[in-house]
């Protein structure tokens, strides 16, 4: 089948949802007074308005922005461009985003209570309060400023997929998305995605929904759809979902995924915005909802294969499904629910790592409004450099790359709330050694992220980000016990501070 090409209605559309949801945004300290006109004045630093939103999102704000800055370009571009070239191995994603709403229930409420407690922003600013080291501090910020950048690069890659399937080609469309994103961000800080991601929500609900009961019955049904789909994908023996040389990349790419994904600076602002560890725990019931809609995203891919879709950019999977069976006019819709869906994140994802700058690589500044601002510039700059200059297979390659830096956040972090004798010259030991094994891996097989190990007669690909993990809770173990043993250590000594109240 062969697509359509857009026409002015299509075109029309995409601008006219796009734009109104950057001027929402933008303009949203001029509107939202009028919301909270009965609600009593609470004063908060100019930063901590603008990066965290003075931390009094309710319930419902929350639910829309953490689930808002976790399903992004990520989830409607990248895993369905997965499914279909690889089949059913693109759905590891889905097991998953079931994984970690346990973890978020149980770890983030103490999360939000220490950062309340010690007036922290930061997954750095919390470690520095518990192991009293600025090195340490420093590690974890620039894990986490380094992480998000390929993130973002996502979400712009998302931008400019939909801005190329409207028929512009070249560096417009890229240039196009990275504009947007720094007005939206620039103008609007925390409110700007909080407040509107209820709409990115709703558009990509119309979209998918639209997508899973009308595409369907323009192929066929469902088992029409299937059929065709194993005609196009490699086969696998027996039936199975995935190959034999695929179960321990997809179980171990679903658990180091889970253990990253509350670790970014950009899910974890989301948290600690919220204005009460109850609301968090509420949402970690709730929040599964969206994987029951990132399961229908996913099998996109496997309906662009029955429409008869070849590309030979993954990426553009999706955006020619929909010129293929929509109205032009609705395909503009599907494109604006897209590039709103990547706009929104990568917009808390920037302000995540703006915190990171401001509070923790330049503290003096901490409250400069217009510094924060253009920290958040600059970290758009370096996710525009990562679109430009590395050069992966697939767009969900970037996400995973970021998740192999963050993961080694996790012994200083979430290892540090529990009573173990953790030092911070062994967890800055331990973080070096699992970041440059992990990088040095990705490098080594082109941005891949898993990679083949064999021993004692087993050989598999395992996830590069749990490999790394494991180096780095090894080496900090290790180095833990020889410090403790050398300095003669009692273990009282070796225990996390208390969390104090982060000044300036």
């Amino acid at each position: 089948m062969s697509t359509s090409l857009p026409d002015n209605a299509a075109i029309g559309v995409f601008i006219l949802f796009f734009v109104a949801t950057i001027v929402l945004g933008s303009t949203v300290r001029f509107w939202r007074p009028l919301l909270n006109r009965r609600k009593a004045a609470t004063h908060h630093s100019q930063g901590e308005e603008w990066g965290l939103g003075g931390r009094e999102f309710g319930a419902w704000v929350t639910w829309f922005l953490v689930g808002g800055d976790f399903y992004t370009a990520y989830t409607v571009i990248a895993v369905p461009a997965l499914v279909y070239s690889t089949g059913g191995f693109g759905f590891f994603a889905l097991p998953y985003t079931i994984i970690v709403y346990p973890f978020i229930f149980a770890v983030m409420p103490k999360l939000w209570t220490i950062a309340r407690d010690g007036g922290h922003a930061t997954a750095a600013d919390i470690v520095r309060a518990r192991f009293g080291s600025r090195t340490l501090e420093l590690a974890v910020a620039i894990s986490g400023l380094v992480a998000v950048l390929p993130y973002i690069a996502l979400q712009l890659i998302g931008i400019r997929t939909v801005v190329e399937a409207l028929g512009y080609t070249g560096m417009l469309p890229l240039l196009f998305a990275f504009v947007s994103l720094a007005a939206y961000t620039w103008l609007g800080g925390l409110h700007a995605p909080a407040l509107t991601a209820f709409i990115k929500d709703v558009m990509i609900y119309i979209a998918v929904l639209a997508a899973v009961i009308i595409v369907p019955i323009h192929l066929g049904g469902y088992g029409a759809m299937f059929h065709a789909a194993t005609e196009h994908l490699p086969a696998i023996p027996g039936g199975r979902i995935v190959s034999q040389d695929q179960t321990v990349p997809y179980a171990t790419l679903a658990l180091s995924s889970a253990f990253a994904a509350f670790l970014y600076p950009h899910t974890l602002t989301g948290i600690l915005a919220a204005k009460s560890a109850d609301t968090i725990r509420q949402n970690a019931v709730f929040l599964p909802i969206y994987t029951i809609v990132l399961g229908l995203i996913a099998l996109l891919g496997l309906m662009a294969h029955a429409a008869g879709i070849v590309t030979t950019s993954s990426s553009q999977v999706v955006p020619q499904l929909f010129l293929a069976i929509f109205p032009s006019w609705f395909a503009g819709f599907c494109f604006a629910a897209i590039a709103v869906g990547a706009l929104v994140p990568a917009s808390v994802m920037a302000i995540g790592a703006a915190n990171l700058i401001m509070h923790n690589i330049l503290p003096r500044h901490s409250e400069s409004v217009t510094g924060s601002r253009l920290a958040g510039l600059g970290v758009k700059v370096g996710a525009l450099g990562c679109v430009v200059f590395l050069n992966a297979k697939f767009a969900i390659d970037l996400q995973l790359l970021g998740g192999v830096i963050i993961l080694q956040t996790f012994p200083a972090l979430i290892m540090g709330l529990l009573p173990l004798r953790l030092s911070a010259p062994a967890l800055i030991g331990g973080w070096a050694s699992g970041s440059l094994f992990g990088l040095g891996l990705c490098w080594l097989d082109g941005l891949k992220p898993v990679h083949p190990i064999a021993f004692g007669g087993f050989s598999a690909s395992v996830s590069t980000g749990l490999l790394a993990l494991g180096v780095n809770i090894v080496v900090t173990m290790v180095l833990g016990s020889v410090i403790r043993l050398a300095l003669g250590a009692s273990p009282s000594t070796l225990q996390p501070r208390q969390s104090v109240r982060r000044q300036g």
